[in-house]
C-alpha cells in the first residue's frame, strides 16, 4: 500500500506537459485554468510555463510592421496564419522561457500537420516525457451554436465556417498524427458537456480520480 501512494505522488511531482487541442469554441481556455489550478495545488514548488498561440498572435498584431500588416490581412480574411509565423511565435517562446523544472501547457498548436512534426522535435529536445494530449472533442454543429451565440463582431457565418472548414482540412491530420504517436497519451474529451464534466473527465484520465 506504502509503495502504491509513494507512486501517485512520485507522479503528481513530475513536470508534466499538456497540449490542449479543439475547435473554436471548444472551450479550451476555461479548462486549461481549471487544470493550471489543480497544477498549483498539487506541485506548489512548480512553475507552469503556459504558451498560447492566440495570445502570441494577438500580440504580434498589435505592433507594427510589414509582417504583421500581412499577418492581420489573413485573420481578416478567416484564413489559416502560416507555419512558419506561428511556429516561430511559439517556438521563440519556448527558447527564451523554458528552464527545465516546469510543467508545460500549450494551447492552439499544431494546426498543421507539419506544425506538429515540429513540435514533436521540440518535445523531444526539451525532453519533456508523456506529454499528454487533450482533446476537447465537439462536433462541428455545436461548435457554431456556441460561437454565433457569443454575439462577437467577428462571429460572423462566413468567420465561423472559415474557422471550422480549415480545422477540419488542416488540424484534424495534426491531430492525427499526435494520436497515433505512441510517445504521446491522447485524451479524447467529450466537450459537449457542462464545465464541471469536462473538467471531471480530464481529471479522471489524467490522474486516475
Amino acid at each position: 500500500m506504502k509503495v502504491v501512494i509513494k507512486l501517485k505522488i512520485s507522479n503528481k511531482m513530475k513536470n508534466q506537459t499538456f497540449i490542449f487541442i479543439g475547435r473554436s469554441g471548444c472551450g479550451k481556455g476555461t479548462q486549461i485554468d481549471l487544470l493550471s489550478e489543480r497544477l498549483k495545488k498539487d506541485t506548489p514548488d512548480i512553475g507552469i510555463n503556459y504558451i498560447s498561440t492566440g495570445k502570441d498572435l494577438r500580440k504580434f498584431w498589435a505592433e507594427e510592421g510589414y509582417s504583421q500588416t500581412l499577418s492581420k490581412e489573413i485573420v481578416e480574411n478567416g484564413d489559416l496564419q502560416p507555419e512558419f509565423l506561428v511556429t516561430y511565435l511559439w517556438g521563440k517562446d519556448l527558447v527564451e522561457d523554458m528552464k527545465g523544472n516546469e510543467h508545460l501547457i500549450l494551447d492552439g498548436t499544431p494546426r498543421r500537420l507539419n506544425e506538429a512534426e515540429v513540435l514533436d522535435s521540440a518535445i523531444r529536445f526539451y525532453k519533456r516525457e508523456n506529454p499528454i494530449v487533450i482533446y476537447m472533442n465537439v462536433s462541428r454543429e455545436w461548435a457554431i451554436d456556441r460561437l454565433m451565440g457569443r454575439g462577437r463582431a467577428d462571429d460572423t457565418v462566413e468567420g465561423v465556417s472559415k474557422r471550422l472548414d480549415w480545422f477540419d482540412r488542416d488540424v484534424i491530420p495534426a491531430i492525427e498524427y499526435l494520436k497515433n504517436n505512441s510517445t504521446y497519451k491522447f485524451l479524447d474529451i467529450n466537450g459537449e458537456q457542462t464545465i464541471e464534466e469536462v473538467n471531471k473527465e480530464i481529471m479522471e484520465k489524467v490522474y486516475g480520480v
